[in-house]
């Protein structure tokens, strides 16, 4: 959905109104898709009396519940708990959330870290005791299913927690608000959002882009800090604020935000550190000596079929099996990475927006990271909204995620004995997954250095999500600095 927001006459007396983008009108491949059913509606066409009701902002609202009541319905043959014959895998409905609840103590009272070293940062594990302990009490009460009802406040917190980021992605978007269209309908929230509890971190995370849009940096590092805290990952926006506040002389504003998150992570970890060192340690020793993960880069690699007698690349199945080196490996790329976008965003023509930046170091964590877990993909569809609001080859990264998940659940089996699809059916579409995802990056910083392509910048906006670096100025000593000016067209 790209494109600018258009200027009609108003029916009072010649003054001007501002529409909504319509994706259709916009988009190309939004505009094709419109075709199946007569094209996109024109300029002149009549408006029904009812469209003051049906706004964008309503329908897209409706669309998030909507996707949330279908993933509810998707995960309802698991919700009993009753996994005999690899049900769950079969009918592709397998949670986290389910399982845990026994493997983590809680279907036996244990107070998380205080009886029980849980696997996940405080504030996720603090979250699964406040529903996970309640059910238990009562079903010392009550004859009742505890794993279903755990697994349905969850589902209720979490989905409120996704709609409520679509709102915030909507408040981020006021003029373009059918950008958060791709994040209500994205199908691979559709069967991951209560995999695993990681909507407790995205909504605080863009709801501290939405602060951080305008100008509150101490309530964005507030929120910042509570994402941190449930899962590391809103960590890593953080440097690209600060490269552009060094760009933009913004680094009081961005200092604030930055040591107000940890300031805020520490009065959520240090009570739980100091009284329970042992438990409160568990998830960085968990990642730490975690071994390569399915569908990863590392996988791909030590299970490439090369039609050798010994499957994988060189040097892969090495890499699986020495877990201190592949940690030093996979955090050298992640440092380049890192590095690349730095310097991208310090000397392109036009200071990038904060969302693009974001993504591109959130994608690239993942890829080249030794764990992509199939519900890590939710971190990233915000930010690509954010970044690149295209219809195009976002649905492509989407239904290659979608078929990435098949394919999982089918690794699932086979590896409990259960053989559904060859080795290679897996790998390739973990590759597929891989190559749309670098697609998109590429499409971003292709964005980045032709600011003119940039759909967000096209009606002559700057960083909408910027806050304090929308039309700042750049610093004095950097070559070519200037205020950013409004680019011209896209080349047809």
């Amino acid at each position: 959905m790209s494109g600018e927001t258009r200027n009609v006459p108003s029916r009072l007396g010649g003054s001007r109104l501002r529409l909504p983008d319509e994706p259709a009108r916009e988009d190309w491949f939004a505009g094709g898709l419109s075709e199946a059913i007569g094209g996109p509606l024109g300029d002149h066409a009549v408006r029904p009396p009812h469209r003051r009701y049906v706004t964008p902002v309503r329908i897209v609202l409706a669309l998030a519940c909507l996707l949330f009541a279908l993933h509810w319905v998707q995960k309802s043959p698991c919700r009993d708990g009753a996994w005999g014959d690899l049900k769950q895998y079969k009918d592709h409905c397998y949670t986290d959330v389910l399982a845990l609840y026994y493997a983590e103590g809680l279907g036996d009272g244990k107070v998380p870290y205080a009886d029980h070293a849980v696997e996940y940062p405080v504030l996720t594990g603090l979250f699964m005791g406040a529903l996970g302990l309640p059910v238990h009490a009562l079903a010392q009460h009550v004859d009742i299913n505890q794993g279903k009802w755990f697994y349905d406040a969850n589902a209720i917190v979490l989905s409120l927690l996704g709609i409520g980021t679509v709102a915030m992605v909507l408040a981020l978007r006021r003029r373009r608000p059918f950008d958060a269209l791709l994040l209500a309908i994205a199908p691979a929230m559709l069967v991951t959002a209560t995999v695993n509890w990681d909507l407790l971190a995205i909504a605080p995370t863009v709801g501290a882009l939405l602060a951080w849009s305008r100008r509150r940096p101490w309530l964005a590092g507030l929120l910042f800090g509570l994402g941190v805290a449930a899962k590391f990952y809103p960590l890593l926006i953080l440097g690209p604020l600060l490269v552009l506040a060094l760009r933009s002389g913004k680094l009081r504003q961005a200092g604030t935000t930055v040591l107000t998150a940890a300031a805020t992570w520490v009065v959520i970890n240090a009570p739980i550190a100091m009284l329970y060192p042992d438990s409160w340690l568990q998830f960085f020793r968990l990642n730490s000596t975690r071994g390569v993960d399915w569908g990863t880069l590392w996988y791909v690699g030590a299970h490439f079929p090369t039609g050798g007698e010994n499957a994988g690349l060189p040097g892969f199945g090495y890499l699986s099996t020495h877990i201190t080196t592949l940690n030093l490996l996979y955090g050298v790329l992640f440092a380049l990475c890192c590095l690349a976008i730095g310097a991208l965003a310090m000397f392109a023509p036009r200071r990038p927006r904060l969302a693009q930046l974001a993504f591109l170091v959130v994608a690239c964590f993942l890829i080249t990271g030794k764990v992509w877990s199939q519900q890590y993909v939710l971190w990233l569809i915000p930010l690509a909204v954010l970044a690149r609001p295209r219809w195009g080859a976002f649905l492509a990264w989407q239904l290659a995620e979608v078929g990435y998940f098949l394919a999982f659940y089918a690794e699932l089996m086979a590896a409990s004995g259960t053989t559904v699809v060859p080795e290679w059916v897996f790998v390739f579409f973990s590759l597929c997954r891989l190559a749309t995802l670098v697609v998109l990056i590429g499409y971003v910083v292709r964005d980045i250095l032709v600011p003119a392509r940039d759909a967000v910048r096209a009606d002559g906006s700057d960083d909408p999500d910027g806050g304090e670096f929308d039309h700042a100025p750049d610093v004095s000593w950097l070559p070519g600095a200037a205020r950013p000016t409004t680019p011209a067209p896209a080349p047809s």
